[in-house]
């Protein structure tokens, strides 16, 4: 038996099935009294605060598109759209494929280099830009391009010698009398957008998108989720991310209601908007659970003893039922006595349960707006801690899995078959391969292998780069993930590795780098970890302290832990022990430990992985290979 899937949920009744292109999701919306007239976009947090029914997005959307034909844009023209999130954005997007252009997007915050990238690449005929700033950015020299039109999506004014420059008020004036020119050629198989890889691993790669992939994650996600026209989705994620942008296709298919919000007011967005629907990532979670772990270590003693021990009997009752459902993954084929064992637990541990539920978890789902029907989670496997605490509060995670290359999602969790560690099942006439790396064979069914993906999300290939294609995809569709993983026998799909992340020590052991991390980070002292060790006798990990819990640890030590100005001294020996202890158990406590994976030599670090300093993406996930050219010379230092 070999773990090759093939998955063919019929979709024929779908009501996006005859659909050829992205926009008509809007115009179909527009059109449907019961959605017409209900809020689509609500940006509370600019300035003015905006607010747009369906009927006033799909009318800007159809006067952005003419004012774009007005300007000479022609049907097959590359348009690159430089914005962060922001109902213009979706209005841009969609102006574009409504005249038939295709856009090359990236956000604002990306850096002038690959902004210039693009442009180039993309052989853009027009550029449209979040500011005056992002133009200044990507400016000067823009004349050695094929550009003749850059739009702003402000209402700011410009003039620039050899540049047509108009703001987002000009263009929807200049569309405002005139038709909208359909395209004559669109299919599902026409490309529609251009979406740069971020170049981790050298020069980025133009994903080309057809509007068939685009509308197959629709459709797809349609066997997933049911949402309601009205329902309330709070976007925190990067609107250009494919993650976020297909996902908000699929909401606004279905009538709801996107509001906008970032890192900075999401917390307060959560209790006041109170969503039903939120796509986030690994990081987000991890953040709304530290800052409930916040709350909980600020009680008083005797109630922190009362939580910790609600916990503790409420960790024991959802594993246990876990194995009830046959969803536990530690133990996917239970015997009857584990069975029993299982029943036994639920039954000693569900009265505890429902007591933790009244005083502790319906707090923390009331600090989250109280209307959660369950949140997704993508861009990278979520920790086991994290799973097993919002099991334990009653908030559904989906952890889902994808690429920008397949559109991006291939699998996901369903509410009915929810196995957390695992990253779901594939979305229908998705077909899923384990092979091994070397030889391409097909791997028996629970064995770990290169994944490969073959389906209607499966990309058109790399933008004027053929031979990037063609090691991508296999003369018979399929495309290589370069993601290491095994199948259940049910199809779930658990993604163990990066295959180019995999840490290989010198004794020919493989070490997948994310599951560790994942344990490590449980510890309140650390807030983000990094491991090292290609051609080491042993890993060793950059550490990221968690400063404000450190500080509170700090305060209960005599002397030796703090430098002559009051800041904790870092390189101390109380400090190091401390980071070393916290290594060691988290390390040695994670289920199916192996000597290997002990952590050796490690590094504490004063800066922070962010977005700013250039360590994390736009979807909060460390950029491995800038990490280790950052801190060549101290991982060098710590095997030396």
């Amino acid at each position: 038996m070999t773990a090759a899937v093939s998955t063919a949920a019929p979709l024929s009744k779908s009501p996006f099935s005859q659909m050829q292109a992205v926009p008509e999701l809007f115009a179909r919306c527009a059109q449907r009294p019961e959605i017409a007239n209900l809020t689509a976009v609500h940006d509370p947090h600019s300035t003015p605060e905006i607010k747009l029914t369906y009927a006033e997005l799909y009318q800007q959307i159809l006067q952005f598109a003419a004012g774009l034909q007005a300007l000479g844009i022609q049907e097959g023209d590359r348009v690159a759209l430089f914005s962060d999130n922001r109902p213009r954005w979706l209005i841009a997007d969609q102006g574009i494929m409504t005249a038939g252009a295709i856009d090359a997007v990236r956000g604002s915050q990306a850096d002038r280099g690959e902004l210039r990238f693009i442009l180039d690449n993309s052989e853009a005929v027009a550029l449209i830009t979040e500011d005056a700033a992002t133009l200044k950015k990507v400016s000067p020299n823009l004349d050695d391009l094929p550009l003749q039109t850059v739009i702003l999506l402000t209402d700011e004014t410009l003039d620039a010698p050899g540049l047509k420059i108009l703001n987002f008020s000009q263009v929807l004036e200049m569309g405002k009398n005139r038709a909208v020119q359909p395209p004559t050629h669109r299919t599902r198989d026409t490309l529609a957008t251009l979406m740069y890889t971020s170049g981790t691993s050298g020069v980025p790669k133009g994903v080309m998108l057809s509007h068939g992939n685009l509308l197959s994650q629709v459709e797809g996600a349609a066997t997933v989720v049911e949402p309601q026209p009205g329902d309330r989705v709070l976007s925190i994620l990067p609107i250009w991310h494919c993650y976020e942008r297909t996902f908000e296709y699929f909401i606004f298919a279905h009538g709801c209601t996107q509001v906008y919000t970032n890192i900075r007011f999401v917390k307060k967005d959560l209790k006041e908007f109170r969503p039903q629907f939120m796509v986030g990532v690994p990081r987000l979670w991890e953040s709304i659970y530290e800052g409930i772990q916040k709350q909980f270590r600020d009680q008083p003693e005797k109630k922190q003893k009362l939580v910790n021990f609600l916990l503790k009997q409420s960790d024991r009752y959802v594993k246990a039922n876990r194995t009830l459902q046959g969803l536990n993954l530690d133990n996917l084929n239970p015997s009857p006595l584990d069975k029993l064992k299982a029943m036994g637990e639920v039954a000693i541990t569900s009265p505890v349960y429902l007591l933790a539920d009244r005083l502790v978890f319906q707090k923390v789902r009331d600090g989250i707006g109280g209307q959660i029907k369950f949140v997704v989670s993508g861009g990278g496997s979520i920790a086991e801690h994290l799973e097993d605490f919002f099991e334990m509060a009653g908030i559904q995670i989906l952890g889902g899995y994808g690429l920008t290359e397949t559109s991006p999602i291939t699998h996901v969790r369903r509410v009915r078959h929810n196995m957390r560690g695992a990253d779901g099942q594939a979305l229908p006439y998705t077909e899923t391969r384990i092979v091994n790396p070397e030889t391409r064979q097909d791997l028996p069914q629970g064995q770990q292998g290169l994944i490969l993906i073959r389906g209607p999300q499966v990309m058109q290939g790399y933008y004027k780069n053929p031979e990037a294609t063609r090691k991508a995809i296999d003369p018979d569709g399929w495309f290589d993930t370069g993601d290491l993983g095994w199948m259940t026998q049910w199809g779930d799909l658990i993604i163990t590795g990066r295959a180019k992340d995999t840490i290989v020590l010198t004794n020919g052991e493989n070490i997948e780098p994310q599951p560790i991390e994942n344990a490590i980070i449980r510890s309140v002292y650390i807030d983000q970890v990094m491991l090292v060790g290609q051609d080491q006798r042993m890993i060793g990990a950059l550490v990221v302290p968690n400063l404000e819990t450190l500080e509170s640890w700090a305060a209960t030590q005599g002397d030796g832990v703090r430098n002559a100005d009051g800041t904790i001294n870092l390189g101390s020996k109380p400090v190091q022990d401390l980071i070393r202890q916290e290594l060691t158990q988290a390390v040695q406590n994670r289920p199916g430990f192996r000597p290997d994976e002990r952590v050796g030599p490690f590094r504490i670090l004063s800066e922070p992985f962010t977005v700013d300093n250039g360590l994390l993406t736009q979807t909060l996930k460390v950029r491995r290979n800038v990490v280790m050219e950052r801190y060549s010379s101290m991982i060098e230092s710590m095997f030396a």
